[in-house]
């Protein structure tokens, strides 16, 4: 029997600060505003919502691809370091310690401490599935999903880079003022990578957990920064690769009186 399949979208974005063109990524359309805002806020260029004046697309954008942010006079842009991708570019020269600690120059490493419990860690891939809707049509989609420490699934984007998908939940949370995510939980539906743990640090999100492996230096980039990261988050277990005393058992309730 033969049947039409749907395919995820996949088409460039062209962002601008201010009229200045400074980065073009492939994504999946929709929530585009959140994309932008996300990418700022990992690069180090914003902070504050109010630092953000409005998000519009181009004039002479006729395809829905070009967004332009226009950013409050206060903040000043180093346009040659933004059209550099020096955190999120592959090729930026730097490496191990070295890109962790120009990393930590614009987000220092976390100190405040969350607990979550192991069970509700077990019960976040569900959750996300359930949401994920456009991969249930596609099976093409990464999906990033922000939840709460008891387990509640506040927001989830999808996209064809797990890396967009990340930068729309964070955009999300800086459009809609819940920064700094210091008591959430991010899940990602792939691999957990330097520049996951990268652009969770810049929400200044404590945990992020994944339902496939870390690389090395998400590992090790957790480590340094005060992430819990864990990783192969499926079925009835996982692994905890950084900060451990974030997850813990709940205390063991033993008879009332009375019973």
């Amino acid at each position: 029997m033969r049947r039409r399949d749907e395919l995820a979208a996949e088409e460039p974005l062209e962002i601008r600060v201010d009229s200045h063109p400074v980065s073009v990524t492939m994504r999946t359309p929709g929530h585009d505003e959140e994309l932008a805002a996300g990418f700022l806020l990992s690069e180090g260029l914003v902070r504050r919502r109010e630092e953000i004046l409005q998000i519009k697309a181009h004039p002479r954008n006729r395809q829905d691809n070009v967004l332009d942010v226009f950013l409050s006079p206060e903040v000043k842009v180093d346009f040659a370091r933004l059209t550099r991708n020096v955190f999120v570019s592959s090729s930026c020269g730097l490496c191990g310690k070295a890109t962790i600690e120009a990393v930590h120059q614009y987000f220092p490493p976390l100190r405040a401490r969350v607990g979550v419990a192991p069970e509700t860690l077990l019960a976040l891939p569900e959750r996300m599935r359930e949401r994920q809707v456009s991969f249930a049509r596609t099976g093409g989609l990464h999906a990033a999903a922000l939840f709460d420490t008891e387990g509640n699934l506040l927001e989830l984007r999808e996209d064809v880079g797990r890396h967009n998908a990340v930068d729309k939940v964070i955009g999300w949370g800086l459009l809609q003022e819940r920064l700094p995510l210091a008591r959430h939980v991010l899940l990602v539906s792939g691999r957990a990578s330097f520049e996951i743990l990268q652009k969770a640090l810049a929400a200044r999100i404590p945990m992020v957990c994944a339902v496939s492996a870390p690389s090395s230096l998400a590992v090790a980039f957790a480590r340094a920064g005060g992430q819990t990261l864990v990783g192969f988050l499926r079925g009835e277990s996982f692994n905890v690769y950084s900060h451990p005393e974030q997850i813990f058992e709940p205390p063991h309730r033993g008879p009332q009186r009375g019973q």
